[in-house]
C-alpha cells in the first residue's frame, strides 16, 4: 500500500481540470460545452495554479486563507489553465475581502463628517494659511491646492480632482452633490467625468490648475496596477505601467482607493509592504533607516513576485507593524521630477531619484537629498533650491515618547472595538483622530483622566504647535522680503548663495512640519525645537542680508558724496 504525494496529487487535480478544459474546447454543441465548464467551475480548487505559481503555493499552503480558492479573488480561470496567453482578471477592489471581514470593511467606509472636503492648509484656519504659505512655495504646483487629507476611503479621489494634478481633467459626475454619497466605497470611475477621454496627455483644462501628478504619486494612493507594475516603478518589457508612463492613461484605469492588500497578503493574509522604495529603503547596503535602528522593528522577508518577466517585491512581515505598514504612505517620499543642484539640470521621470524614501529624521532630510543631487524646485524669489515634504508622519512619530513605550499608530487610529452585533473585538479600519475613540485609546492607558481631559490635553498641543509655526513663517518671509530688496540693491551674488544656502536649511525645518499630519501630538518636543531652528537660521539670513545691505548703501553713500573743492594756500 501507497501512500500519493501531495504535488501528485496536484498534477492529477490540474491534469483532470486541463482535460475537462479540453473537452470544454472540442466541437460540440452548446450545451455540452456549458455543462463541461460548469464541471470545471464546481471542482476547481487552488492545485492546478499551485503548479506554475510556487511562491504563492507556499503562503497559501500556510497561511490563514488556505481554505480559500484562487478564483475567490480571480476570474477567468479556467481560461488561463487552457492557455497561458488568457491572463485571469484579479479582483483589487476591498469589498471581495469585506465578505468575509465585514466589520473591517464597514468602518473603512465609515464617513467622518468632521473632515470636510478640499479643505485647504493655506486657509486661514489652516495648518500653512496664505498669504505666507503662497510666498514661501511660489511656483510650486502645492501653491494651486493643497488640501487636508480626509480618509484612506477618498485618496485616490481626492487626487484626481485636486486643482495640481490633472489640471481640472476629472470632475464629479454629480458636481458637489456627488460628495452626499458618503463613505467611499465606489469605483472612482463610476463617478467620475474625464472632460477630454479622446485624449491621454496632461494639459490643464481650467485657469489656475496644474498638472503636476506622475505615476509614481498614484501609487500611494492605490495599488490597483501591482501586477502592472515593475520594482521601482522602472520602465522594462512586458510591464504595463512605468514611471514614465502617461500618467493619464494609468489613471483612467484605477479604481479603488488603499487596497486592503497593501498591507495584508492576500494569500497567507500575514502582515506585508509592498510599496517599493519602502522596500528599497529597508534593504539599502547603507542600513540608514530609522527601522534599521528600531530594535522592535518587525523582521522582512523580500519575496520575488515577479513571473511575468519582470521584477516585482514584497515583503513580509514577522508581525504586524504599523511603522512600516503605515509607512508605505505616511512617509516624506519623493515622487517628483526635480533639479539637480550640481549640474542646474531637470531630473525627470525616467530618473529613479523620482521614487525614493529617505525613512530618516528632520535633521537628516537636507543631507540625504544633497548626498543624491536633488532639490524639488527652484523658488520663485529668491532662487534657492528647495524640497517639497510629503507627509513624513511615521518619522516625526519615531522616537517619540509614545514610540519609545511601544505604542503602535494602529492603536490609536485604529483601536480594537467591541462589534455591537457580534460582541467579538476587531480592528477598526476607520482609520481617523484617536479623538473619536478616546475611551478605547487614551484613556486606555490614561486610566486617572476623564475623556475631555485628554482632549484637552491633545488641543493645548496643537496650539503651541501652530504657534512656533506661525512664528518661523514670519521670519522666512521677512528674509525673503530682505532678499528681493538686497538683490535690487545690487549686492554681490557672493552673499546671496550664501542667504539662498540659509533659506533651504530654514525651509527644510518648517516645510517638514507643516507637510507632516498630527505632528503636534506624535513629536511635539521634536516639532519645537525643529522650528525653532528654522526661526535661528531665518535670522541668520537675515543678518546677512541687512549687514551686505548697510555696506552696500554706505559704499553708495561714499561715491555719492561732492568732494570738497581745493583751496589755495593761505599767504604768508
Amino acid at each position: 500500500m501507497f501512500r500519493i504525494s501531495d504535488f501528485a496529487l496536484r498534477v492529477a487535480t490540474g491534469l483532470a481540470a486541463l482535460a475537462l478544459l479540453a473537452l470544454a474546447a472540442q466541437p460540440a454543441c452548446a450545451q455540452t460545452k456549458k455543462a463541461a465548464a460548469k464541471q470545471v467551475a464546481a471542482k476547481f480548487d487552488s492545485g492546478p495554479c499551485m503548479l506554475c505559481h510556487t511562491p504563492i503555493k507556499n503562503f497559501h499552503d500556510e497561511g490563514k486563507h488556505k481554505g480559500v480558492g484562487c478564483n475567490t479573488c480571480h476570474q477567468g480561470l479556467e481560461q488561463h489553465l487552457a492557455s497561458q496567453k488568457q491572463r485571469p482578471v484579479t479582483l483589487t477592489d476591498p469589498a471581495v475581502c469585506g465578505t468575509c471581514h465585514k466589520p473591517q470593511f464597514e468602518t473603512m467606509y465609515r464617513m467622518n463628517f468632521d473632515k470636510t472636503a478640499r479643505f485647504e492648509k493655506s486657509q486661514l484656519i489652516g495648518p500653512s494659511p496664505n498669504p505666507m504659505w503662497d510666498k514661501l512655495m511660489v511656483p510650486h504646483g502645492f501653491t494651486r491646492e493643497h488640501n487636508l487629507p480626509r480618509s484612506h476611503a477618498f485618496a485616490l479621489y481626492d487626487q484626481f480632482v485636486v486643482d495640481r494634478a490633472f489640471g481640472g481633467r476629472f470632475e464629479n459626475k454629480e458636481d458637489w452633490r456627488g460628495l452626499a454619497k458618503a463613505g467611499g466605497n465606489f469605483k472612482l470611475q463610476d463617478i467620475l467625468r474625464d472632460v477630454d477621454p479622446s485624449n491621454g496627455d496632461q494639459k490643464a483644462f481650467k485657469p489656475g490648475t496644474a498638472t503636476a501628478a506622475n505615476p509614481v504619486c498614484l501609487s500611494c494612493k492605490t495599488q490597483d496596477h501591482i501586477l502592472d507594475w515593475a520594482y521601482m516603478g522602472d520602465p522594462v518589457p512586458g510591464a504595463k505601467w512605468s514611471r514614465t508612463s502617461k500618467v493619464v492613461e494609468m489613471a483612467r484605469s484605477e479604481n479603488h482607493s488603499l487596497n486592503c492588500f497593501f498591507c495584508h497578503d492576500p494569500h497567507s493574509a500575514k502582515p506585508r509592504v509592498v510599496r517599493d522604495a519602502l522596500i528599497q529603503a529597508l534593504t539599502r547596503p547603507e542600513k540608514d533607516t530609522l527601522w534599521h535602528n528600531d530594535p522592535r522593528g518587525a523582521k522582512i522577508d523580500v519575496k520575488d513576485m515577479g513571473l511575468r518577466g519582470y521584477t516585482r517585491k514584497i515583503a513580509i512581515l514577522s508581525r504586524y507593524d504599523t511603522n512600516l505598514q503605515c509607512g508605505q504612505c505616511h512617509v516624506e517620499y519623493n515622487c517628483n521630477p526635480g533639479i539637480d543642484p550640481k549640474t542646474g539640470q531637470a531630473i525627470t521621470m525616467a530618473d529613479q531619484r523620482t521614487n525614493i524614501f529617505p525613512f530618516q529624521k528632520v535633521d537628516q532630510i537636507g543631507k540625504f537629498y544633497s548626498e543624491r543631487n536633488f532639490r524639488d524646485f527652484r523658488h520663485g524669489i529668491t532662487g534657492a533650491l528647495l524640497w517639497k515634504a510629503q507627509h513624513p508622519d511615521v518619522e516625526v512619530y519615531y522616537g517619540s515618547k509614545h514610540q519609545k513605550a511601544g505604542v503602535e499608530c494602529s492603536q490609536c487610529h485604529m483601536p480594537k472595538i467591541k462589534d455591537a452585533k457580534t460582541g467579538k473585538n476587531f480592528t477598526s479600519h476607520w482609520q481617523t483622530s484617536p479623538k473619536h475613540y478616546l475611551k478605547e485609546t487614551c484613556l486606555a492607558c490614561h486610566s486617572e483622566w476623564k475623556a475631555e481631559q485628554a482632549s484637552y490635553v491633545i488641543d493645548s498641543m496643537k496650539a503651541r504647535y501652530n504657534g512656533k509655526l506661525r512664528k518661523a513663517e514670519y521670519w522666512l518671509t521677512r528674509m525673503i522680503d530682505k532678499f528681493e530688496e538686497a538683490k535690487g540693491l545690487g549686492v554681490d551674488e557672493a552673499v546671496l548663495n550664501q542667504v539662498r544656502a540659509k533659506h533651504d536649511e530654514a525651509h527644510i525645518n518648517w516645510e517638514f512640519w507643516t507637510a507632516a499630519n498630527g505632528a503636534y501630538f506624535h513629536n511635539l518636543n521634536e516639532a519645537t525645537d525643529s522650528i525653532n531652528k528654522s526661526m535661528t537660521i531665518s535670522q541668520e539670513g537675515i543678518k546677512l542680508l541687512d549687514d551686505a545691505m548697510a555696506a552696500r548703501r554706505k559704499a553708495a553713500a561714499v561715491a555719492a558724496a561732492p568732494t570738497a573743492p581745493a583751496t589755495a594756500p593761505a599767504a604768508k
